[in-house]
């Protein structure tokens, strides 16, 4: 049976800068494989997007930046949805489907100060603003004389409060000040010793309803398989250790020519208690090796710390 392109597309995005920036991207992308195509979008404000005066943790997770977008594929205004997948919840929904990972950005954490070049520069009783507890922790453990503060809000919103002296520094994704031509505000890149990402950090995610057979056609050369890969080894260590932003927790995958390192750790939040492990593996086999590393975190002390958290 033939599938019929669509001739017409409306992307669900939320309203932030860099989500428009990033839905807007896909669109060009689309619009420059199917000159014939029309790409609307549609704006929408998530609850994530509302409540910014607690720590997301405290109220749902990330999934409350994505269910308004997912609700909107479901009942036909929307045709696609366009996500940071690092704020994507580990299992979909049933009837949803990711049906394509595009390249990926920067995936390393920025350092941005006005004052400091690096995080080691930073002196006892500096104030650092995070809204992860990912990055708490091994700023916690690594750096244990700095005051760690929640910082939530857009970028742009985090910049002023920086730049209103609230913090000494803040911790930020590089992909989004990259993507929003703010480059110039990163003081330094975090290495992955410093500051291990989150799974998923820097990729975008596509994501549609499960019965769209036309529009997997249609998004399938927007998959770039090496980020894809990465992402899907990344998030299989977050799902098999019931990742949410309860968990410090981060997972960050190498790709080099097919063969797959994928490092990760689970931390106690005041970074005490830290447990790491990595592997390597190929690409095809990106879920087992997400799921051969959650196991030896497991072995190796991560089943006691999930308990203290209540998982």
């Amino acid at each position: 049976m033939t599938t019929t392109a669509p001739t017409r597309l409306v992307i669900a995005t939320r309203e932030s800068p860099l989500a428009l920036w990033q839905a807007h991207h896909i669109r060009d992308r689309l619009l420059a494989l199917y000159p014939g195509l029309t790409v609307e979008l549609l704006g929408m404000t998530t609850q994530g997007d509302r409540i910014l005066d607690v720590t997301l943790n405290k109220i749902g997770g990330k999934g409350l930046f994505v269910k308004e977008l997912e609700t909107a594929l479901q009942d036909g205004r929307a045709d696609l949805a366009v996500h940071s997948m690092k704020d994507v919840p580990m299992v979909l929904p049933e009837g949803f489907a990711m049906a394509a990972v595009a390249e990926r950005e920067s995936p390393f954490d920025a350092f941005v100060s006005n004052t400091y070049a690096a995080v080691a520069d930073l002196p006892a009783g500096a104030v650092v603003g995070t809204s992860s507890l990912r990055r708490e922790s091994q700023l916690r453990a690594r750096f244990p004389h700095l005051v760690i503060k929640p910082l939530r809000g857009n970028i742009n919103t985090r910049l002023r409060k920086l730049d209103e002296g609230e913090y000494d520094a803040i911790i930020l994704a590089a992909a989004g000040l990259i993507r929003l031509e703010m480059g110039e505000r990163v003081r330094a890149l975090m290495s992955a010793e410093d500051s291990l990402p989150a799974p998923g950090q820097g990729a975008l995610g596509i994501e549609i309803l499960a019965s769209r057979d036309d529009l997997k056609a249609l998004l399938a050369p927007l998959n770039h398989a090496a980020t894809a890969a990465c992402v899907e080894a990344e998030r299989a260590v977050s799902r098999r250790l019931g990742g949410s932003c309860q968990v410090p927790l981060g997972a960050f995958a190498e790709d080099d020519d097919g063969f797959l390192r994928l490092r990760s750790f689970v931390a106690s939040p005041d970074g005490s208690d830290i447990v790491y492990a990595e592997a390597n593996g190929s690409r095809a086999a990106a879920d087992g090796l997400g799921n051969q590393v959650a196991d030896l975190l497991l072995t190796e002390g991560a089943a006691e710390i999930l308990k203290t958290l209540g998982q």
